[in-house]
């Protein structure tokens, strides 16, 4: 669903459209949705390396933000409070998902429009063991410390930044092949 779908709306500013969806405005909280949906689906993706488990997780994020936005204060960015839910999320589903765990050698087919500039690297990515993935997306790619990923992801420190070096050496050596 596009913003040029609905032309009647108009075009509010984050913190307005936050406020407004906040009260309850369902037509707000669709905006929000459009314009975050994407970054959220991609963090999905690339923790549970399944289409239909990222978008399963994409919408309980949604959910859960429409549930939890009265709790919203502004102390930090809503892209950043939203980003901290869909990774949780996806976390959670991760742990969860003890099938997916003996399934990480399979690749998921991928639309090309979904993986953006670096198709290749995100293939890659999602052909690494299932902890390897997740600490390398999470330090990587969302910016998170060993420290937080260690607590995230219940393992130690020093297993955070093995898992990293692993997942990094994994990569290179695929790249190298091509």
């Amino acid at each position: 669903m596009l913003r040029s779908d609905y032309p009647e709306q108009r075009t509010h500013d984050m913190d307005e459209l936050v406020c407004l969806s906040q009260q309850g405005d369902r037509s707000a909280f669709r905006q929000l949705y459009q314009q975050h949906c994407g970054r959220v689906y991609a963090v999905c993706l690339r923790l549970l390396a399944d289409r239909s488990k990222a978008e399963d997780a994409c919408q309980e994020v949604f959910v859960k933000v429409w549930q939890q936005l009265s709790l919203f204060r502004g102390d930090s960015l809503f892209s950043t409070w939203l980003h901290s839910i869909a990774t949780r999320t996806a976390i959670d589903l991760w742990r969860q998902d003890k099938l997916l765990r003996l399934a990480t050698e399979e690749m998921p087919e991928l639309a090309g429009a979904e993986l953006g500039q670096s198709r290749e690297l995100e293939q890659l990515i999602l052909r690494l063991p299932h902890q390897a993935r997740a600490v390398f997306v999470l330090f990587a790619l969302e910016g998170y410390q060993h420290q937080e990923i260690a607590q995230l992801l219940g393992i130690a420190e020093g297993s955070s930044k093995s898992q990293y070096h692993r997942a990094r050496q994994l990569l290179r050596e695929w790249l190298d092949e091509n």
